[in-house]
């Protein structure tokens, strides 16, 4: 009589999904931080706008110093310059450029963990999720065309692709879709603004529109999401990039506020969960297919 053996279940694949926020992006380096310092392991990474250039940073291969390093120096120059277009004040072309000055690799082939950035087809509306093969910085550069600011940019298909902001500013549900078991959201517009005043810039004006919009589909995207991290970031505009300090703190306290609840998840259970079980039951019918199916 045999007996089938029994393997140790692997662990739970994590997925990172971090939200767009312009310069409150900054606060996701932070998040980084805590997560490796707790040895928390990161499989798959999904960014929208600013997300996007904070995850694809990751996934490409740069150390977390690095990219504290280049967010605590980005400034709105580096992402784009006046244009003559009547379809935005500035193009970011220049966005792109900087990006492939310091990104290691940029093809989503080469990436050292699977990443996706979120883009939407401004003439359908959809989200157009950027992953698996084609060119990174060309993708995140997508993700942060901030309508109405920036000119839309126009994919191999012929669609003009503006910030992914506008229908899953926090992409849980890509994260999921590269093959994440577990899924952390980093939402830095959780706290909508408490700033004081107006906006001082026509971006500001930009970014606290789109926020109306945001807050509200971010409500069903949050519940793809196994864990959410909270940046208490309000009083902070989306145009302050030389805040980062503020915002990197912000990221690091939020972070420790949920990681006792992250190591929770990852613990190994007694017996095989239904995620694993699943996943056995579906190998073990592929294998019996092919050994059913007639030799060639």
């Amino acid at each position: 009589m045999w007996r089938r053996r029994v393997e140790q279940p692997e662990r739970q694949r994590v997925g990172l999904a971090l939200s767009g926020g312009a310069a409150r992006g900054i606060a996701h380096v932070g998040v980084l931080k805590v997560l490796a310092e707790n040895n928390i392991p990161v499989d798959f990474v999904a960014g929208t706008s600013a997300g996007s250039i904070a995850g694809g940073a990751l996934a490409a291969g740069m150390s977390l110093g690095e990219i504290e390093k280049l967010s605590r120096s980005l400034r709105w120059r580096d992402m784009g310059r006046m244009t003559l277009s009547r379809l935005g004040v500035q193009s970011n072309a220049r966005m792109e450029d900087f990006l492939r000055k310091y990104l290691p690799v940029t093809r989503f082939e080469e990436m050292r963990i699977p990443f996706a950035a979120v883009a939407t087809d401004l003439h359908s509306g959809e989200a157009v999720v950027l992953s698996g093969e084609g060119d990174v910085p060309f993708a995140i550069r997508a993700s942060c065309t901030i309508p109405g600011w920036y000119v839309p940019v126009t994919d191999d298909h012929g669609r003009q692709l503006v910030d992914g902001g506008l229908v899953a500013n926090v992409p849980a549900a890509a994260a999921r879709s590269l093959g994440a078991d577990i899924v952390i959201a980093v939402d830095v517009n959780a706290e909508g603004a408490k700033f004081l005043g107006p906006p001082q810039s026509a971006i500001g004006v930009i970014f606290q529109s789109m926020m109306v919009v945001q807050r509200t589909v971010s409500v069903l995207q949050l519940q793809d999401a196994d864990i959410v991290v909270r940046p208490r970031v309000g009083h902070i505009r989306w145009d302050e990039m030389k805040r980062a300090d503020e915002l990197i703190a912000a990221g690091e306290e939020a972070a420790r506020r949920t990681i006792a609840r992250i190591q929770r998840l990852l613990e190994p259970e007694s017996e095989p969960p239904k995620w694993y079980q699943l996943r056995r039951r579906q190998a073990e019918k592929r294998e019996d297919r092919r050994r059913l199916s007639p030799l060639r």
